[in-house]
């Protein structure tokens, strides 16, 4: 009789998405149990969002305008860059979830566990843009309750701007992990990660770069949210793009390979 035969013994690469799913799974019932965070830094845009329109909208859009008063075209305007001030928002709890991982000792486990060690980042990402893309459909739709149309868009263009929005919060964890990981505690991690809050107030999110002071507008135009948004409201609005769309997307790979390297050479190093 033939020997039976032996089990086939997984593959690394079936071993690593079976671990990354596992630490998937663990980060969103985190999540779902701890949600205080996520809900606090998610109400920072929809409050913006809500005191821009009603309280500043009609001076905002005169001035950007040039004409009479008008709420809805603010609320057009304004609506692409707090979607992205979502995304930034959104990621600061994952540097303070990594930071705590580190902190209290279950990085330690896992290293002495047979478990396809980058799993243990690609869990804290994978959730982390899971989060950030119900975010915006969240803060999407408020937008739209009070007002918000994108009547031009085509089907393709927004598949685009999904995509464009997915690349920004992918980009931005990564980004968010390495700061987690050199954080020494969780208040720390949240300080170090409060630029990605900042910036898009720095950006043409609210106002356009061009009514900026002159020596405060390369801040403005030379970082990551500035182009991300005007391809946005290109994409829902129909605006012009421009060369926007090719820097967009550099940014976006930048971050991502930056905060990718970044983050694995801190998690692979060897615990002081």
């Amino acid at each position: 009789m033939n020997a039976p035969l032996a089990p086939a013994r997984p593959t690394r690469i079936s071993l690593a998405v079976r671990d990354s799913s596992t630490m998937l799974r663990r980060n969103l019932l985190h999540a779902r149990r701890y949600p205080s965070l996520t809900l606090n830094l998610l109400l920072t845009p929809i409050m913006l969002l809500l005191l821009f329109v009603y309280i500043f909208g009609d001076a905002m859009s005169a001035g950007i305008g040039g004409g009479g008063a008008d709420r809805s075209a603010y609320i057009a305007y304004v609506v692409p860059g707090l979607l992205l001030m979502t995304i930034g928002s959104t990621v600061v709890g994952t540097a303070v979830s990594v930071s705590n991982d580190m902190t209290e000792g279950i990085i330690a486990r896992f290293r002495t566990m047979a478990i396809h060690r980058p799993s243990v980042l690609v869990g804290h990402v994978v959730g982390s843009v899971l989060q950030c893309v119900m975010s915006v459909v969240l803060v999407g739709a408020v937008a739209v309750a009070i007002g918000f149309r994108s009547t031009d868009a085509t089907a393709l263009e927004w598949l685009a701007a999904f995509g464009l929005l997915v690349l920004f919060a992918l980009a931005f964890t990564w980004i968010a992990v390495g700061m987690g990981l050199i954080s020494p505690n969780a208040e720390a991690a949240s300080n170090n990660a409060l630029p990605l809050i900042l910036l898009p107030l720095l950006s043409s999110a609210f106002t356009p770069v061009d009514s900026m002071p002159g020596w405060f507008q390369p801040v403005a135009e030379y970082q990551p949210f500035t182009p991300a948004i005007e391809t946005l409201r290109g994409l829902l609005l129909g605006s012009e793009i421009g060369h926007n769309g090719w820097l967009a997307l550099a940014w976006c790979l930048a971050l991502t390979v930056l905060g990718y390297f970044w983050s694995t050479s801190k998690f692979n190093a060897d615990p002081k």
